[in-house]
């Protein structure tokens, strides 16, 4: 076993992913194929690789018993969607692969529900689509994770328009942290939704709403995508029951 320097282009901490740029390719390095998670399906045989309690090489085999979507939301803009699979999944299995029976990489391995914290049947993958999406593309990395608030609980908060966005976390090094935004500090259930609690609610970016049904998404999308390096974001947060405008200047050289 030997280590590789390499540097952390993009992340989505929460589900254990990141874009990593190696300073050298291994040697006899085989590189994985990507598969259409759109096509899997409900009963379709999987298998995933990792090291578990630090055993390398280790393979485990089951089956996808669901696909769900949550209400969390990466980069800002896009619904993390997941397969629920009764594979064996531990500890060092986070970030590795699932596979489908053609060796297509359909998953990456997420996290468990687990009383104990060992593996007990509930296991999920990031869908290989969401993970293109969200880490592969040219889309503006904000290292932002929010949670999609609306309804009831956009009354509870006190939002001051139909919906928001709850940041939950900020990886280091970010726009978002250059931005100055805070992130989520209290652990919550609410219909039986985990969230933060206590970091900003995202109201408009670049001026832009985000929609009575998150319809703005796509609008703020293009905003961030164009934007260029020294270009200032702009960003309206609801903050302790106050709303706040944050800026900052775009380094978009710095993260790609």
């Amino acid at each position: 076993m030997y280590i590789i320097p390499a540097r952390v282009l993009a992340s989505i901490p929460a589900f254990d992913i990141a874009v990593v740029q190696l300073a050298t390719m291994p040697e006899k390095a085989t590189i994985a194929k990507f598969g259409n998670s759109d096509w899997v399906e409900s009963g379709d045989q999987v298998f995933v690789v990792g090291a578990p309690f630090g055993h390398s090489h280790s393979l485990t085999v089951g089956y996808i018993s669901a696909r769900r979507s949550t209400e969390m939301l990466s980069n800002l803009m896009t619904k993390v969607e997941v397969f629920q699979t009764d594979a064996a999944i531990n500890v060092g299995n986070s970030g590795g692969p699932m596979f489908n029976m053609a060796g297509e990489v359909i998953g990456i391995v997420s996290h468990i529900v687990s009383e104990g914290g060992d593996f007990a049947g509930l296991g999920f993958a990031v869908t290989s689509n969401v993970a293109k999406e969200l880490l592969t593309s040219d889309s503006f990395w904000t290292g932002l994770e929010g949670y999609a608030v609306s309804g009831d609980l956009a009354e509870i908060l006190n939002l001051p328009q139909p919906t928001g966005v709850l940041v939950q976390r900020i990886a280091k090094g970010s726009p978002a942290e250059e931005l100055g935004l805070r992130a989520g500090a209290v652990q919550a259930v609410i219909e039986e939704e985990e969230m933060l609690l206590g970091g900003d609610i995202i109201l408009k970016v670049g001026g832009i709403g985000l929609g009575a049904n998150f319809t703005g998404l796509e609008d703020i999308r293009g905003y961030l995508n164009k934007l260029k390096d020294g270009e200032t974001m702009n960003v309206t947060v609801l903050r302790g029951g106050r709303v706040v405008n944050l800026s900052t200047k775009v380094k978009r050289n710095a993260m790609n």
